[in-house]
């Protein structure tokens, strides 16, 4: 994994994510963008595990709920996104020029 891609996951997980975690899903999974998704669906599935809404009546209310949902949201986003690994798309909007030639006229 070279250093754009290192940067390009710190800049979409966080800067205080584990650079040697990183390494080695990369390593794993070939993509920078797999690995920012499989760190994303990880954190969704440690908030969904425990319970989303705690209230202790007149003291507190914890509410993870919308944590979840932006959570979900980035992951969309990331997934939209161009990673520095991602292979060029095919341009298919190439301009050509073709020369005419004149030919005689009757």
């Amino acid at each position: 994994m070279n250093t754009d891609v290192l940067r390009w996951l710190q800049s979409q997980l966080g800067p205080d994510t584990d650079a040697q975690d990183l390494a080695s899903r990369y390593e794993r999974l070939h993509s920078a963008k797999a690995v920012a998704l499989e760190v994303m669906h990880e954190r969704v599935a440690a908030l969904v595990a425990e319970p989303l809404k705690v209230t202790v009546n007149g003291i507190a209310t914890i509410d993870n709920s919308a944590n979840v949902a932006a959570l979900e949201r980035r992951a969309a986003q990331i997934a939209d996104e161009t990673a520095p690994d991602d292979p060029p798309e095919a341009s298919h909007d190439l301009l050509t020029t073709v020369r005419l030639c004149p030919r005689r006229r009757r």
